[in-house]
């Protein structure tokens, strides 16, 4: 296990700073406090804009023509992460200081561009679509560098980069669409070489970062391609559409070596005050992600508004905090359900073999570090659960076995010391 986490957003950073100082401390504790919180390790940030930010903006304008080479490319020495240092970077950093005074563990981020700059694209907006220019590849695998640069200068490293989110959508809001070849070509030809040259190559590149339904022939494409696959950590995911938990199976039954990792999920449409069905979306999804060799597990926005936001195109969305007008926080079921994971799986845990002889109930179980068993199960069903919770420990030549009581629509972590 890598970690679990949410996403830094301008939108969260925003609504975190427009808090009173009691409660922006508040949650930091409750995401980042490894003692009284989540102790979240795995968190995201997009690279540019994203719907979640204020409006569109990119990291690098286009300078005269003059300004160009005999090649179409030109100096970047006008990239620059100004926007960032508002609101994003204070957030970040204010998190890297609370999981640090608890916890050894260092924060990982991971970056992921919604577009690349307008003039860069084929429809030359950073919204609605469009495709990246072949001339500018390359001068946008240097953007990549450039701002895992910008942010290791500002005491924030990136764990890794993800090559586009939603590479299939085309959206009101900031997004670009590659096809599977394109982005095995972006990776291979520019990306991939690009981090190396630079003294990146520790830097984790990750496809796909999309939904499930097409993570097995993405990954596929890629993949198959040892020169591009090279380059590649693994493929994310998101949970919107369908559920398709048989492609995050089936995407490491064919390639074990490569890795798996929830990149994206929220609650569309509405804060959705109070949902426990929206707990329940949150608990069904991360333990069969879990349970598919799936290594972290990144929430969307950490942070919103009571509204949704905010939002630069109206697409309001649920957060396991949100805040009221009020600064008052409003922990939502989606928050405890995190919890039950979160608070009790370390970074580095191992997943071991959990099965239930139960539909309704989903279980998990894991062995953490310093050797101690959490086992996590979630009960679907209206009735109230009688289960005998046995454990097999060889090593020890011993069977232990416990009666609990999983109430009904509940979800129950044990941990043996």
């Amino acid at each position: 296990m890598q970690g679990f986490g949410g996403a830094f957003t301008e939108s969260a950073a925003l609504t975190w700073l427009a808090l009173p100082e009691e409660q922006r401390e508040q949650v930091l504790v409750d995401y980042f406090d490894a003692e009284r919180g989540h102790g979240y390790t795995f968190c995201r940030v997009h690279m540019g804009s994203c719907d979640f930010s204020l409006g569109n903006y990119a990291h690098l304008t286009k300078p005269p023509p003059s300004y160009e080479d005999e090649n179409g490319g030109f100096d970047l020495s006008g990239f620059q992460i100004e926007r960032d240092r508002q609101a994003l970077l204070p957030f970040i950093k204010a998190a890297q200081a609370k999981l640090a005074a608890t916890s050894r563990e260092p924060l990982k981020l991971l970056a992921s561009p919604w577009s690349p700059p307008a003039w860069m694209k084929s429809n030359q907006h950073m919204n609605h679509g469009g495709q990246l220019l072949p001339r500018w590849r390359d001068t946008w695998a240097q953007c990549y560098v450039k701002f895992i640069e910008a942010y290791a200068q500002e005491g924030v490293p990136l764990w890794g980069v993800t090559i586009q989110n939603e590479p299939e959508a085309k959206q009101v809001w900031d997004s670009c669409l590659y096809s599977a070849e394109e982005e095995r070509d972006f990776v291979r030809d520019h990306l991939g070489p690009a981090l190396q040259s630079a003294g990146l190559g520790h830097v984790k590149v990750v496809v796909w970062d999309h939904n499930r339904d097409q993570l097995l022939r993405r990954a596929s494409i890629v993949y198959s391609d040892p020169q591009a696959s090279q380059y590649v950590w693994g493929a994310g995911f998101h949970w919107y559409g369908e559920p398709h938990f048989e492609q995050v199976q089936l995407t490491h039954d064919a390639w074990p070596d490569k890795h798996l990792l929830f990149t994206e999920g929220c609650q569309e449409s509405g804060p959705h005050l109070d949902s426990w069905a929206v707990g329940e979306r949150y608990g069904r999804n991360i333990l069969n992600d879990l349970n598919r060799w799936t290594v972290g597990w990144i929430d969307w926005n950490l942070l919103l508004n009571e509204q949704g936001g905010p939002n630069h195109v109206g697409n309001f969305c649920s957060a396991p905090i949100l805040a009221s007008a009020q600064g008052e926080l409003l922990h939502q079921p989606s928050f405890d359900f995190l919890g039950h994971l979160a608070r009790f799986v370390k970074p580095g845990a191992w997943r071991v073999v959990c099965s239930s002889t139960k539909e309704t109930l989903i279980c998990s179980a894991f062995v953490n570090p310093d050797g101690s068993t959490v086992v996590v199960g979630m009960n679907q069903s209206d009735e109230d659960l009688v289960v005998e919770l046995s454990i097999n420990w060889p090593s020890e030549n011993l069977q232990p076995s416990w009666k609990l009581k999983v109430s009904g629509r509940s979800v129950l972590t044990w941990l043996s010391q």
